[in-house]
């Protein structure tokens, strides 16, 4: 699959493959002739067989009775047809289907959307597992990612309406975990796996665990229990478009994700994956072409019908405004190395309308190591890196990757929507950029721009509390040691901040920021020693295998004088897994 994250510790390239996501060429009809709604399914044959392959046959939208007839005359079978968008999910055992295809009065374009068979499962998809529900965690601390953004300030003006859907077009959804359950539209959500929507009670649960881990960034609840959404009292949807065991997510299923949500009301979606089985989608390819035409329709369906698309970047280091190289596709069967251009596109993130996300590091100013970038391709950033989600069964998980930048970006967009009901996708799409936070570039030639607008975070990263018509409170002075300190077995070990020039008493808001890595932080407990050695418990061996405590907790330390030597101490309880002091700080 092209997901765009990963777990920590494992390669940068998501939890599978990294999905990236680009822009196609949208058809010349106008918008306004996209106007059906829900997609008309012709009969599949009656059993798979080997060597079926799927294809999208473009034509003019509106009545495509002519076109799947010809579809029939030829060697193939209709699986689905969107008929809006003039788009038909055609499966064929000839070779010969495509070419023949193309040769058909009516037909614009023709083209293999894998090269793989379609699996035997799409003409009788087994149900997903149900699976079984850990016991609920009994603190729901605020971690960094959501500072960094302002969506812990936010929650207090707005923390978003019910009324507005946002879709998780991704590998399912887990709707039992005790953080989405609160929050889970299961009215609207569906598979499109294999491109043809299923109904089917739990169709839409997760085949992996990206999906719901995505979805708890956007809006887990703000319950007591776990971890907290950018956009808590929304309401969100599983579309899951990946495909059991491959996790792939092929043209077919993410073209019926994107008519969908137009459809069911979604005013924002997340897309944190790219189309398989290309990165880079080129019009000088016949297969690829119909892809990017039968992609961007959907596309500009779901956003004429009122849907935002906010969509990951991609995983591989690279400038998006600079392509040169393809080595990872296809990535259904023997990746290939192929020179491409601009034109070449990654989608759906680069299509028109399309909000691009790349993911920042920790620090929440930098880009992270394994973000694309690219001039005037990025639109905005988000925190990407060790990103603290839930993940099925009622656990959770922290990953990093864009993937987990996008649906921060998704959420905001959420708070946009609820705080601005009738704003358009072009508005929600414009205020994420004039309300971002902008960032500089670093010492990095790769980076090219302004501090407005740049190529490694567009224009800059998002602000959750702007979005809902929310102030910054003036900020406090700011103290940080970014010396690493080594936490060994069984052991305890602390770090001093001395903070000098602050009046009176610390503030009952006290803001202490910790970025420990440790790759089991149930073993940890962790505490700020004040200057005359109270300690405040921050974190008491909670979380068991979890990796990394990057998270920003707020201490009543309004009893304490504030000049003096502040400590961070961190007490490792158990063998085998070690780590580090890596960051904290203090903000008064």
């Amino acid at each position: 699959m092209r997901l765009a994250a990963t777990a920590l510790g494992a390669s940068l390239a998501l939890a599978g493959p990294v999905s990236l996501a680009q822009a196609a060429p949208l058809d010349n009809e106008p918008l306004s002739a996209f106007t059906a709604a829900a997609p008309s399914v012709a009969a599949a044959p009656a059993a798979w067989a080997a060597g079926t392959r799927a294809y999208l046959v473009i034509t003019t939208p509106g009545d495509t009775t002519a076109v799947r007839t010809a579809v029939a005359n030829n060697g193939g079978s209709v699986f689905a047809s969107y008929d809006a968008i003039g788009v038909i999910v055609a499966h064929s055992t000839s070779a010969s289907f495509a070419a023949t295809m193309r040769g058909v009065s009516g037909v614009q374009k023709v083209g293999a959307t894998r090269t793989s068979d379609v699996p035997a499962d799409a003409y009788n998809p087994a149900l997903p597992a149900n699976p079984a529900q850990s016991a609920a965690p009994t603190t729901e601390p605020v971690r960094s990612d959501m500072t960094q953004i302002k969506a812990d300030q936010a929650w207090a003006v707005n923390p978003g309406s019910a009324s507005v859907k946002v879709g998780i077009l991704d590998t399912g959804v887990d709707d039992q975990h005790q953080d989405l359950a609160p929050n889970f539209n299961a009215a609207d959500s569906v598979s499109c796996a294999y491109g043809k929507a299923d109904t089917r009670a739990g169709a839409w649960r997760d085949v992996d665990q990206h999906g719901t881990h995505v979805a708890g960034t956007v809006a887990a609840a703000k319950n007591g229990k776990g971890a907290i959404g950018v956009a808590p009292g929304v309401k969100i949807s599983s579309v899951r478009i990946a495909e059991p065991g491959s996790t792939l997510f092929f043209a077919e299923n993410t073209i019926c994700g994107l008519v969908w949500a137009g459809d069911h009301g979604f005013k924002v979606t997340n897309n944190s994956y790219y189309t398989d089985p290309w990165q880079f989608n080129c019009p000088n390819n016949l297969d690829q072409a119909a892809i990017l035409e039968g992609v961007g329709r959907a596309q500009a369906y779901a956003e004429g019908k009122g849907s935002l698309q906010v969509a990951a970047a991609g995983n591989s280091n690279v400038d998006l405004a600079n392509k040169t190289t393809d080595t990872s596709s296809p990535n259904d069967s023997t990746p290939v190395t192929r020179t491409i251009t601009n034109d070449c596109l990654d989608i759906p993130a680069e299509l028109p309308g399309v909000v691009t996300v790349a993911a920042n590091g920790t620090s929440g100013t930098s880009k992270a190591s394994f973000s694309n970038f690219g001039r005037d391709v990025i639109e905005v950033s988000a925190p990407g890196e060790s990103v603290y989600s839930t993940v099925p069964g009622g656990k959770y998980s922290s990953l990093s990757g864009t993937s987990m930048a996008s649906p921060h970006v998704a959420g905001v967009a959420a708070l946009l929507a609820s705080a601005n009901p009738s704003y358009t996708p072009a508005d929600i799409r414009a205020k994420l950029g004039e309300q971002a936070t902008d960032l500089a570039c670093p010492s990095d030639a790769r980076c090219t721009g302004t501090t407005a607008k740049n190529s490694f975070f567009g224009e800059g990263r998002v602000d959750a509390l702007k979005a809902v018509g929310g102030s910054t409170p003036p900020p406090g002075a700011y103290f940080e040691n970014l010396a690493d300190v080594a936490i060994a077995d069984n052991a305890t070990v602390e770090s001093s901040i001395t903070v000098s020039g602050v009046t009176g008493n610390a503030p009952a808001t006290l803001k202490v920021g910790v970025d420990i890595k440790h790759t089991y932080i149930g073993d940890l407990k962790v505490d700020l020693v004040a200057p005359d050695g109270t300690v405040y418990t921050l974190h008491n061996r909670t979380g068991s295998g979890t990796d990394n405590i990057a998270q920003t907790y707020t201490v009543n330390a309004s009893s304490e004088v504030a000049n003096g030597v502040w400590k961070l101490r961190v007490n490792d309880n158990a063998s085998q897994d070690t780590g580090k002091i890596d960051a904290w700080n203090l903000t008064f």
